[in-house]
């Protein structure tokens, strides 16, 4: 290589771009500055689709939903220094929810490194904590080795995020021949469909079959590393073969239909209590299951954790029996054993059942209560609305807030896997623009629904220029209550203004989020009650082109303490 320009040369951006191309990239989610342009540009030409964000973080956070739904790392491109910072964000969200992503950054030239050159930083280290793998590659012809090298680490095991400098003399670099770029990019080997696959230890699944014929009220608890791993039609023939009841964590609904007669969601808590042993299958015994402990769970509960990583299993003290490897092998490898099969009578089973009849019921009572049209409408009557419109196949569904996400997770039944995103395992605001248009880019056919706090949206709702730029059709439900958690009504609002005692939670009351939408070239509704919401619906359901803003107004809920039975603690600490 030589660093001489000639008309018939190439630079370390198209490398990089071939790169990526050679590595399987379909997409890179990112924002552009110096030094990141050109590698950007040379994406474009080398067939891959750019998707310029307006915040790093929303970014970010698209990269690493793009990588749950599709298997494979989603690449982020970002500057230096504050883009790397910004971008740190849904690196720690990949890292957290357990999904490849790949974040490319530009860095200062490395001869001025330690002088205070534009925006340094030293990315690598700041990355590091948060990555499974960040490098910079030692020189141009490294630079295929270290992406390679970043795609496969994200991806094996448990996934995860991997980070890779790019100094922008590199990126500028005059590559005297231009077919060493196709050499030097297909040096590496391309990053397979999926990851290796690894079985269970044999005697570990003899036992756990054990642990499951003894079992009086066995329990299957799926999560999202169940859907990660595809493992829908396994698990839904483990289920159908052994008629255990199941439960799925927030976003792991789907991946065995919620109307599923063994769906013993809406008798989570009575299922929980009275579980003696648990298979969890791509679940974690963190807080979304109460750490495995008291009073949620009985106290002599036994867990068969299956997980890629051993250092999962027995977290927090929980009685558990590992089977160490890929969801969707072990489980076949469970189907090729003499699974046990509980009996129609069991106790246990039905009386799952019956408590999910009868939650069920009076869910559908509250919905069905007469109301008036023109009235006010709350959580339940906006919901009801748009459950009674949307289809019930092809929606994706995108869900963050407080009250808002919450509420959605237990109203709204998901028919397939992975067609449902929510603030997950880090529990992050602000996931819901980035997470949407990911969302968008991977179902092309099938129509996004977000269904968001008026708080969580505006973590993101910049956003809405690139969807609406990008020509996504996604629907967006605001469910604004003027605040975070609880708001306040235009009265209260002003005299706790007036007063000095305005709550930390309050929002400015009746803010168009839909006006915002139009001023960027998209379509917005405001909605007022249940007429105007369903006239709204029914109306953005028919836009195809375009991206589409529903400000469902409901009351505002007041100064009504708050209250989160999620984070109840286990027992009281004080006595050892």
């Amino acid at each position: 290589m030589s660093n001489q320009q000639s008309p018939s040369t190439a630079t370390g951006a198209e490398l990089i771009a071939a790169t990526l191309k050679h590595q399987g990239v379909k997409v890179v989610f990112g924002i552009v500055g110096i030094p990141v342009v050109e590698v950007a540009e040379a994406c474009i030409a080398a067939g891959i689709r750019f998707i310029a964000f307006r915040n790093e973080q929303s970014a970010a956070y698209a990269a690493s939903a793009y990588g749950y739904l599709s298997g494979q790392p989603g690449v982020c491109l970002v500057v230096g220094g504050p883009g790397v910072i910004h971008a740190l964000a849904g690196v720690v969200n990949a890292k957290v929810n357990c999904w490849p992503m790949v974040l490319l950054a530009g860095s200062s030239d490395t001869d001025q490194v330690d002088m205070g050159a534009f925006q340094e930083l030293d990315q690598v280290e700041a990355c590091k904590p948060y990555c499974k793998y960040s490098a910079r590659p030692t020189s141009i012809d490294k630079i295929p080795t270290t992406i390679e090298k970043a795609m496969r680490t994200a991806l094996y095991g448990r996934p995860g995020a991997a980070y890779v400098d790019l100094p922008a003399d590199f990126i500028q670099y005059q590559i005297n021949n231009p077919h060493m770029v196709d050499t030097y990019s297909k040096s590496v080997a391309a990053l397979p469909a999926a990851a290796p696959k690894s079985v269970a230890d044999p005697h570990s699944v003899a036992e756990a079959i054990s642990l499951l014929r003894q079992a009086k009220s066995p329990l299957i608890v799926v999560g999202k590393g169940a859907a990660y791993a595809r493992a829908e039609n396994e698990i839904r023939q483990l289920i159908d073969t052994t008629q255990i009841p199941f439960l799925p964590t927030p976003m792991a609904k789907g991946l065995i239909t919620d109307t599923h007669p063994l769906c013993v969601s809406a008798a989570r808590s009575k299922a929980l209590k009275e579980a003696d042993v648990v298979l969890l299958l791509g679940a974690r015994l963190n807080w979304i299951l109460h750490y495995g402990q008291k009073p949620r769970w009985s106290s002599g509960v036994k867990f068969i954790h299956v997980d890629v990583l051993p250092e999962e299993a027995g977290n927090n003290g929980a009685d558990t029996l590992p089977l160490i490897g890929d969801i969707q092998a072990i489980t076949a490898q469970l189907l090729r054993e003499s699974l046990p099969r509980l009996p129609e009578t069991n106790a246990y089973v039905s009386g799952l059942t019956n408590k999910v009849k009868s939650n069920v019921a009076k869910a559908l009572a509250i919905r069905k209560k007469p109301q008036s049209d023109t009235a006010v409408m709350n959580y339940q009557s906006a919901y009801t609305v748009i459950k009674d419109i949307l289809p019930p196949n092809d929606i994706v569904f995108v869900s963050e807030g407080a009250n808002t996400m919450d509420i959605a997770r237990s109203f709204f039944d998901v028919h397939e896997p992975r067609h449902r995103l929510d603030a997950g395992t880090f529990a992050t605001m602000g996931v819901g623009m980035g997470y949407a248009i990911a969302a968008q880019e991977y179902y092309q056919s099938k129509r996004v629904v977000s269904i968001v706090g008026d708080s969580a949206f505006g973590f993101s709702a910049m956003e809405l220029e690139t969807a609406v730029r990008s020509k996504l059709p996604l629907l967006i439900l605001v469910i604004n209550n003027n605040g975070i958690y609880h708001g306040l009504d235009n009265e209260e609002f002003e005299q706790a203004r007036r007063d000095g005692t305005l709550p930390t939670t309050a929002l400015l009351p009746d803010t168009r989020y839909d006006q915002l939408c139009v001023a960027f070239g998209g379509r917005g509704w405001l909605a007022k009650d249940r007429v105007q919401l369903a006239n709204a619906l029914k109306e953005a359901m028919t836009v195809k082109d375009n991206t589409c803003v529903i400000n469902v107004m409901i009351a505002p809920g007041g100064r009504t303490k708050l209250e989160f039975g999620w984070n109840k603690k286990s027992d009281d600490k004080s006595k050892l």
